[in-house]
């Protein structure tokens, strides 16, 4: 299993995928679009350049927020907490150091888990 990821791709429900798209490329800096070509409609996050991906989809939240998705940020974890802060989300934990960077629990406008994710330099 070491030759495989383990993490294929990730999908987030959302109950406005317009308003979720702006929540996101503002926190995480993506440039974002709708895309309506498949069975769903959905959003990309970061695009799909990556080994492994995620996306938006007009969904149900889970009600106790679901799984936790960790993302990494742009720059540092203080302008991602005030970003998230700032687009209407809810920053629910103290900065946990990791060897690897550092990281805080966050919900997103529907009250998802996400993990804002600061790598170390």
């Amino acid at each position: 299993m070491a030759d495989r990821d383990i993490v294929v791709w990730a999908e987030i429900p959302v109950t406005d995928l317009e308003k979720s798209v702006a929540f996101y490329s503002k926190v995480f800096g993506y440039e974002m679009e709708i895309n309506n070509e498949g069975p769903n409609p959905m959003a990309d996050l970061g695009g799909m350049q990556n080994k492994s991906g995620a996306h938006l989809y007009p969904g149900k939240p889970a009600p106790d927020s679901g799984n936790t998705v960790h993302l990494a940020l742009p720059d540092s974890l203080e302008d991602g907490i005030a970003r998230c802060k700032n687009a209407g989300g809810e920053v629910v934990s103290p900065p946990i150091p990791l060897p690897t960077g550092r990281f805080v629990y966050a919900r997103d406008i529907d009250g998802n888990s996400i993990g804002l994710f600061e790598a170390s330099a």
